[in-house]
């Protein structure tokens, strides 16, 4: 699972890293606890080029008479991407990369209380989700949405959740936006062993409203 994440590099270095044209709205500040329905930066591949670009972390499926009609869909589960109505024409046809700084995820102590973890890459490089969109439009609200991939976790998150976001290397960008062909379906899968680390940080971040550098700053255990 992916509930919150972390977004602190420039719009010019990562449109740069993908090689897309950025978009005149993209959040350019630090970013320290995006949370569900915000707005998040995104590539995708249009018309063979690649776009930087802004969308509602959150997919709407197209039956959805409102934003709320129905489930707030921040997640897509791997194992049932390619046949759940929601996601399939999204998984064939609109998959994107969603960029993070790290990413946030939960535990529980003994009297039931959430400890929090960051969970960042192993080489301080940016996690880029797997991850898929779709465009929503009733009458005069319009959203670009989307939703992180999620798979069974790895040897590197099992001790924390059960699930994980897949994260793509470099080299898988291309296949997952369907610029080199068919087979993406083989880059659903939880990490390498050694690919995410995580340590525990303060409490506060459990609240959606807390903001600040110090949300990602190592907290005694």
């Amino acid at each position: 699972m992916c509930g919150r994440f972390v977004m602190t590099y420039p719009v010019d270095d990562m449109a740069q890293l993908f090689e897309a044209v950025p978009s005149n709205d993209l959040p350019d500040r630090e970013r320290f606890n995006i949370c569900p329905t915000d707005p998040v930066a995104v590539v995708t591949s249009e018309e063979d080029a690649r776009r930087y670009r802004t969308m509602r972390w959150g997919f709407l499926p197209h039956w959805y008479k409102s934003p709320s009609d129905g489930p707030l869909l921040i997640n897509a589960r791997a194992e049932t991407i390619a046949t759940k109505p929601a996601f399939q024409m999204a998984c064939r046809q609109r998959r994107c990369l969603i960029p993070a700084t790290g990413f946030y995820e939960w535990t529980r102590d003994a009297d039931g209380t959430r400890l929090p973890w960051y969970v960042h890459s192993e080489t301080e490089t940016p996690l880029v989700f797997a991850g898929i969109w779709q465009s929503w439009t009733r009458g005069a609200d319009q959203f670009v949405t989307c939703a992180i991939v999620t798979c069974a976790a790895g040897q590197g998150m099992s001790d924390i959740h059960h699930r994980e976001p897949v994260t793509l290397a470099p080299e898988d960008w291309a296949l997952w936006l369907g610029e080199a062909g068919r087979g993406a379906a083989l880059l659903m899968r939880a990490a390498p062993e050694g690919r995410l680390q995580a340590y525990r940080v303060d409490p506060k971040v459990n609240a959606n409203t807390a903001s600040g550098p110090e949300l990602i700053l190592p907290h005694a255990a």
